[in-house]
């Protein structure tokens, strides 16, 4: 058998998205075949591998084909138990471990060394973790002197297409949008950024460029509100909106979970096509937007100088 990577998954669409380019590029230095294990349930029904149904790929094989594996597994705790989500391993071994920033380690295969014995390994992590790779990056001449951000787009271009539907309302939104757009991302359920700081920025860019037009990508109806209210003609996709407020993207929401999924790709790839986006990196979402349409020269983030942010990002790269 093929050596294989098993890449899982946990949160939002931007985490998993740059979570699995880091699978992927690891897969690639140990020499790995590359299986994407969306069936958590967050953006497809439960047990349904959402990664297939979102984009077009060029994995295709079926992860089911691994569920009954016997072998001996990297890391071993999820031997026995490769039909599961780290969510559901996690609530069964302690649910308290949720909340600890190195709890990826005991659910992922070992990141400092590339020749883990195992014909089957398990990568999971929440965020992506490329400063933990950087030195194997260094080592192999396919990655040596790429940036970052070459290397991120390389991996999202040829993994993460969208499907059909979604490129064909990608095209029609921004037919109809117009230039210039600003875009602007506001995360307001479970992380809530700011909201005084965006607006300031996007006044300022409004100076600039009196004649451009918005367009809004967020999770809450009220910032949608908001933002109409005090700007006017805002731009924004057809997507459901929790009148509460509540976190759109979990196993136990009733919504139709493909088609949300599918309206949150279609807010990455218009913020992505904006001439100027308005966001905080602290959100993966707009970071993933911003290494799509290679924005980083034309995107504003208002944590930029926020030390309590910039230190949680760097932390996290590494531990």
């Amino acid at each position: 058998m093929d050596k294989t990577l098993i890449i899982k998954a946990k949160g939002g669409l931007g985490n998993r998205m740059l979570s699995a380019v880091s699978g992927l590029i690891f897969a690639d230095l140990t020499g790995r075949r590359p299986i994407i294990d969306w069936r958590d349930g967050s953006y497809a029904p439960t047990g349904e591998n959402a990664y297939p149904l979102l984009f077009d790929t060029p994995l295709t094989t079926p992860i089911e084909e691994f569920d009954d594996f016997e072998g001996p597994v990297s890391p071993a705790i999820w031997q026995g138990n490769l039909r599961k989500s780290p969510v559901n391993l996690i609530d069964e071994i302690d649910p308290k471990l949720h909340s600890g920033a190195r709890v990826y380690r005991r659910f992922c295969t070992d990141l400092t060394r590339l020749d883990a014995p195992e014909d089957l390994a398990v990568f999971w992590c929440y965020l992506p973790k490329f400063g933990r790779l950087t030195r194997h990056l260094r080592r192999d001449a396919r990655f040596r002197g790429k940036s970052e951000d070459a290397l991120l787009r390389d991996y999202l271009d040829r993994y993460f297409t969208p499907n059909a539907r979604v490129r064909e309302a990608v095209a029609g939104y921004k037919e109809r949008f117009g230039r210039p757009l600003i875009g602007v991302h506001v995360r307001y359920t479970d992380r809530k950024i700011a909201v005084e700081p965006l607006e300031a920025a996007l006044d300022a860019a409004l100076k600039k460029a009196p004649d451009a037009r918005i367009f809004l990508a967020t999770d809450n109806v009220e910032i949608q509100n908001r933002f109409s209210a005090r700007y006017g003609d805002v731009q924004f996709t057809d997507k459901y909106l929790p009148e509460d407020g509540a976190r759109l993207h979990l196993p136990q929401a009733d919504i139709e979970k493909q088609r949300e999924a599918e309206n949150a790709l279609i807010d990455i790839h218009l913020l992505a096509g904006c001439d100027h986006l308005i966001c905080s990196r602290h959100s993966t979402f707009a970071e993933t937007a911003i290494l799509i349409g290679q924005m980083r020269g034309r995107s504003v983030d208002v944590d930029r100088l926020n030390a309590t942010v910039v230190a949680k990002r760097v932390i996290q790269r590494y531990i």
